[in-house]
């Protein structure tokens, strides 16, 4: 039935209240009460117009969204208001593509309405913000969470939508997937920064970031600094005078390997988010307390996001033990598996490598892809040149590998192709190739860099692998980062440096400090991308020692179980996909949800051709071809959303698993045609038998 949740008994819906903080049972009283959930921190409201400001465009509405920059009155103190547009308009811009050509404006963007059509407004959506961090009482936590609910929710059909950040991004990381889906539809949504965000601890200055963005020193912020290093002050200014101008960041530094808790960092984005709803919208009891007109039972919830947002979500459906979650539908989702017990995933006729952990094959990665993007099929990489600058280092690179045993050919060619036969045997596909050179430099060095010391809990002071993060002067050394660039990182900032003026420092380069991209590693004397770090990096997930095995444990603390508690759920994802490779996580994770769950699997899985995980690049003056080749899987995302929404509010039946078989814009690279709706057919109702993806007899099996 539409907004009721299917079989759930009455004792799960009670335990989920109880969880919530939303039922009052005292001495028999049945009436309802809103109570804040325990670990729920102080709450900021704030209101918007949705003219001078809004929920998803920051005011700026789908003009400015594609336009250029908000301004900073005084570029050194930003107020929070100046933050927040910042924040929204970049990380709207990292992970949708905001070129006319590509589809925004047209497929997909503000303006688009919730049946695709484009419309000529703006987009912008009128409603209500709340902030608050979710810790256990020691503020060493402080997850952010932010709940939207816009002017146009509808209680006769209350939904709430997830929107964990993608990638290591603060609060504002779903707000062009999940955040804009949601809001358009009239649905809440129920955001979590998974506990990496903007967290920046500039040592030199001892100052931090705050909830809002806004900087202070670290003794004043207290407990409600978004990040401190937990370094004692003996511990600090030994430190500085070491390592100086150096900055601790809270995905790699926080010492509380974050992922382990993705999940219950979504759960509790869910449970904040009604009992805020309770508080905005529902009846009053005679004291002025709120009654819960809004409860899991009643609620269309759907655990959405992409990237590591979306893996957030598959997380908070396999632990929601209370109830919370209705469906789920992810875009490329971050699948911490390894392979599953007699699991065979063949594409094809040919069997496939399956099953790696991020750090497993990160790590791989790290160490192959710069030699192999200069094997001669991958002549034709997208974005080389601006990655890439310096060829004669991604050589030097494939010299290092072959003089340490880890590649056999002697000349710099047959080095390079043995690299990327390395890459290909691990299970990366063939369509990865053109995307090696754009991926190791831009996001396999940064993210091994931040995910080694969460893994392991290892601190700033640790400086794992030699490396650390800083701000650098014109020759690469370690210098004090810019007043405006670290009072703006809330609104610019990744999560992971590179990012906001900060940059990797090879801490042991022959000469001393300096940008690891420029380094001279100590054991080949060369500028090589830091061999010496990358080998290191690898070694601590095949290595036995106990730094390695710290690393190893955190990783097992994140590993998937594949069950989804009959949840029905949609996975999408890109067939060339180089961040989140299909064969380490989709489809491997399909085949162990079919596995452990067996007939009461709802699980689809949609992969589609011509797609990969950055639709920004698409159409970046810096990456000509990607517009050329790729489709935006974005566009898909939205499709899947509509899929479960249909679903569940109207028993519509999801889609088969399947392969989508898109077609490029083709063209110049760089200047490739419009997009159209020839280039994106859609998910079919009934695939023919060969673009069908199946599981039987512990095999999946995905079309060529």
């Amino acid at each position: 039935m539409p907004y009721q949740r299917q079989a759930v008994a009455a004792v799960s819906v009670i335990a989920a209240l109880l969880v919530a903080g939303c039922w009052n049972d005292d001495d028999g009283d049945t009436s309802e009460q809103n109570i804040k959930p325990v670990f729920v921190g102080t709450i900021t409201k704030s209101t918007y117009d949705g003219n001078t400001d809004d929920l998803l465009t920051a005011g700026l509405g789908k003009t400015g969204l594609a336009g250029a920059a908000p301004p900073i009155a005084n570029p050194t103190a930003p107020t929070a208001a100046e933050l927040r547009r910042l924040a929204i308009y970049n990380n709207y811009r990292a992970i949708v593509p905001v070129a006319a050509n590509g589809g925004y404006g047209t497929l997909f963007g503000p303006n688009v309405d919730v049946n695709g059509n484009p419309t000529t407004s703006e987009g912008k959506v009128a409603g209500t913000e709340y902030l608050a961090y979710a810790d256990d009482g020691t503020g060493k936590l402080n997850v952010t969470m932010m709940v939207q609910i816009p002017a146009s929710f509808d209680a006769a059909k209350p939904c709430i939508v997830t929107g964990a950040s993608s990638g290591s991004r603060g609060v504002y990381g779903a707000i062009g997937t999940a955040g804009e889906w949601g809001l358009k539809r009239g649905c809440v949504v129920a955001y979590t920064d998974k506990g990496t965000g903007t967290g920046f601890h500039d040592l030199a200055t001892d100052t931090v970031n705050l909830q809002n963005g806004t900087r202070s020193a670290a003794a004043a912020a207290g407990t409600n600094s978004n990040f401190t290093a937990a370094l004692g002050a003996g511990e600090l200014a030994a430190f500085n005078a070491a390592w100086p101008n150096r900055v601790a960041a809270k995905h790699a530094h926080s010492q509380r390997n974050p992922e382990r808790d993705w999940g219950r960092n979504t759960l509790d984005a869910v449970r904040f988010a009604f009992y805020v709803l309770n508080e905005e919208r529902a009846a009053r009891n005679g004291d002025g307390t709120a009654k819960v007109d809004f409860k899991p039972q009643n609620t269309v919830v759907i655990a959405s996001s992409v990237s590591n947002g979306g893996g957030a979500s598959i997380a908070a459906a396999e632990q929601d033990a209370d109830g919370l979650i209705d469906g789920v539908a992810v875009g490329e989702p971050t699948l911490e598996l390894t392979p599953p017990a007699g699991l065979t995933v063949v594409r094809g006729a040919t069997a496939q490598p399956v099953a790696r952990p991020l750090f497993d094959y990160y790590t791989l990665g790290n160490l192959y892809m710069g030699c192999a993007s200069q094997s001669p099929r991958a002549a034709n990489s997208y974005g080389i040149a601006a990655v890439l600058p310096v060829p004669a280092f991604a050589v030097n690179r494939c010299a290092a590998l072959k003089a340490k045993g880890l590649l056999s050919a002697s000349t710099a060619q047959a080095q390079a192709d043995e690299a990327l036969d390395t890459l290909l045997a691990a299970g990366y596909q063939t369509e990865s190739i053109p995307l090696f050179a754009s991926h190791f430099v831009s996001t396999y060095i940064p993210v091994v860099v931040s995910f080694a010391p969460a893994y392991g809990r290892y601190s700033v002071k640790d400086n794992l692998c030699g490396v650390s993060i800083a701000a650098t002067d014109a020759t690469g050394r370690p210098a004090p980062l810019a007043a405006a660039a670290l009072a703006q990182a809330f609104g610019t900032s990744n999560g992971v440096p590179p990012t906001s003026g900060l940059q990797l420092i090879n801490n042991d380069s022959v000469g001393g400090p300096i940008n690891t991209a420029i380094s001279v590693s100590p054991s080949t004397g060369k500028q090589d991308y830091n061999i010496d770090a990358g080998v290191c990096y690898r070694n601590l997930w095949t290595g036995t020692d106990p730094v390695a095995q710290g690393v190893q444990a955190g990783v097992r603390e994140t590993l998937r179980s594949g069950n989804l508690r009959g949840k029905p759920t949609i996975i999408i994802n890109g067939r060339a996909d180089t961040q989140i490779p299909v064969n380490f996580n989709a489809r491997p994770y399909y085949g162990l949800n079919k596995q452990v769950e067996g007939a009461q699997s709802k699980l689809t899985y949609i992969e589609v051709t011509n797609a990969q995980h950055f639709d920004a690049f698409i159409d970046s003056p810096a990456f000509p071809g990607y517009d050329s080749a790729y489709i935006p899987l974005h566009y898909y995302f939205g499709k899947a959303m509509d899929a479960m929404y249909n679903h569940l509010t109207a028993s519509a039946p999801l889609p088969p698993s399947q392969l989508v078989r898109t077609t490029p814009r083709g063209g110049t690279p760089g200047q490739a045609p419009p997009i159209t709706l020839a280039n994106v057919p859609p998910i079919a109702s009934a695939p023919p038998a060969a673009n069908q993806i199946t599981f039987s007899g512990n095999t999946v099996t995905v079309p060529e």
